[in-house]
């Protein structure tokens, strides 16, 4: 028997909608808010692995990722002028037959995760927030609108600056900047391009991934002690000197940038919170909990999989605060490890050391990434 009847999910992104999706497979009311009273998702492309896929799996999504989205196996690892160092291999048996690897447009993936959610008629108010919380069973909420509800589990799933978190954990620290920047250029699809590519030894990391047939988009992370916005006008300028090292396919795109490029430039910043994670029929998931960086692409992986196990774990209990705690013996170790590795590859990019050992902590991760969450 399910250990609770109401849900309030806080956030309709990533986290939140996969969330949203399973507790209401298993039959319970929830009700989804999000503060963007349009629900729309801005950024650029998003890198998919081979758990990520298996999870999309689960929530029902595969199909149209693979139709919408690009998928591969394997990895290319070159160096900074493009020659082959090594390949990273991605497939495993405990993928279930799906691809190792791919990317989709974030815009693309929360339509299909919308939509998704949609055909199971959950309650969505848009353009409202929480005003206040106490956290209880049941944990009485007070939203921004005025209105008010009680609810057997609220999940906070409102992203690295949670307001949630802060409710909840009011002398948690605020995520912090690990010393990168990183770049996003959005593109045509390179006939180069057939897979998730590397280019490593030069002073920064870069990496480029199609994103659909004729779409991929490169990163680029820069080694700054602070970050500082520039004006979009001088973004393509400040891009096109950090691209200048590398040749190859990093050297076609540099020649082609201009002023009208899509760049997106943002910090790298993270956080991961000490467990628990829940209190008093209250939780956080997804970067509301662990923000990771990008080194090892499992960011909105993660989120999915919080959002299955948590779904599954208050379903087959029937003690709310016994479902919390299966769910953070699940999650904590595997999450962890994301953000660990990710913060150690951060650091072997920083000081620019081997390719090959950045290669072996990458292979490492993955290969524990594949087996079952």
């Amino acid at each position: 028997m399910s250990a609770a009847k109401q849900a309030l999910v806080i956030g309709g992104g990533i986290a939140g909608m996969s969330a949203a999706i399973v507790l209401r497979e298993s039959g319970m009311k929830v009700h989804l808010i999000d503060r963007d009273p349009e629900w729309k998702v801005y950024g650029a492309g998003i890198t998919i692995t081979g758990p990520t896929l298996r999870v999309m799996k689960r929530l029902g999504i595969l199909d149209r990722v693979l139709a919408e989205g690009y998928t591969s196996d394997g990895l290319l690892v070159c160096d900074a002028q493009g020659n082959t160092v090594a390949e990273i291999e991605t497939r495993g048996e405990a993928l279930n037959g799906v691809p190792g690897a791919g990317g989709i447009m974030r815009p693309v993936l929360h339509s299909i995760l919308s939509e998704r959610l949609r055909l199971l008629a959950p309650r969505v108010s848009l353009g409202t927030s929480v005003a206040s919380l106490i956290p209880g069973h049941p944990t009485q909420v007070t939203f921004t609108d005025g209105s008010t509800g009680t609810y057997d589990l609220v999940v906070g799933a409102d992203g690295i600056f949670s307001a949630t978190r802060a409710m909840m954990f009011p002398d948690t620290p605020e995520p912090h900047y690990v010393g990168q920047v990183c770049w996003r250029l959005m593109t045509s699809r390179h006939p180069a391009i057939e897979r998730r590519t590397y280019f490593l030894g030069g002073p920064s990391k870069v990496g480029i991934n199609p994103v659909s047939p004729d779409q991929m988009y490169m990163f680029l992370l820069e080694p700054v002690q602070r970050f500082e916005r520039r004006p979009e006008g001088d973004q393509y300028r400040h891009l096109d000197a950090l691209m200048a090292p590398y040749g190859g396919v990093v050297a076609d795109l540099r020649a082609e940038l201009n002023a009208g490029s899509r760049i997106v430039a943002r910090p790298l910043e993270t956080i991961f919170l000490r467990a628990p994670w829940y209190r008093q029929g209250c939780v956080l998931i997804g970067d509301a909990a662990h923000a990771t960086t990008p080194q090892l692409a499992s960011g909105a992986g993660m989120a999915m999989e919080d959002g299955v196990v948590l779904g599954e774990c208050v379903a087959g209990e029937d003690n709310i605060e016994a479902a919390l705690a299966r769910f953070m013996q699940r999650r904590y170790p595997r999450c962890a490890l994301v953000v660990e590795k990710s913060l150690t590859l951060g650091r072997l990019e920083k000081a620019v050391t081997s390719p090959i050992e950045q290669v072996r902590v990458v292979e490492q991760a993955l290969a524990q990434l594949n087996q079952p969450y």
